[in-house]
């Protein structure tokens, strides 16, 4: 994926506190947990949190991006439903003025007709974007983020993510 285009995170840019959610409920959500914690970067956690559960108390929200049948099904609910519950979320939060950040760190391998589904609302809805390389080498995530300028950061694996995470939050 071509970088040169997008603009550079800004660090220090996101404000605390934060809160983590799934937009596909694929593992991925756990990755980017794992990830905050190795960092010390306080987040509240809540995979399936609604739009009506949102408030002003959070001033950024993580969304991990990746769809997982399994993970749908053990959420009890399904590809349609989880795409509504993200749409509606990211209303929420642009409503509250909350800084959004979309996050795709499962590569290659988290990539298809389901997860495609969920990337194309969280990124066009996304301030700031972060992306393992390899998960991108159609240029979907790319070229959305392109047509809003989004400040865009590409790594070569999911860990080099704690980086990216640690200059934003100013750790």
């Amino acid at each position: 994926a071509a970088t040169g285009d997008l603009p550079a995170i800004t660090p220090g840019s996101c404000p605390l506190p934060a809160i983590l959610t799934s937009v596909g409920q694929s593992a991925d959500v756990d990755i980017v947990a794992t990830h905050c914690k190795k960092i010390k970067l306080d987040v509240y956690q809540n995979n399936t949190i609604k739009a009506e559960e949102l408030s002003d108390k959070y001033k950024t929200i993580i969304l991990a991006v990746g769809g997982s049948n399994k993970g749908l099904g053990a959420a009890g609910i399904d590809a349609d439903q989880e795409l509504a519950r993200t749409d509606a979320l990211i209303a929420k939060a642009k409503e509250l003025g909350m800084t959004i950040i979309a996050m795709h760190v499962g590569g290659a391998d988290r990539r298809g007709t389901l997860s495609d589904s969920f990337i194309r609302p969280a990124f066009a809805a996304a301030d700031i974007a972060i992306i393992v390389e390899s998960g991108d080498s159609d240029n979907l995530m790319h070229d959305i983020l392109a047509g809003n300028s989004t400040p865009t950061a590409y790594v070569a694996k999911s860990s080099a993510a704690r980086d990216v995470l640690k200059s934003l939050f100013g750790l």
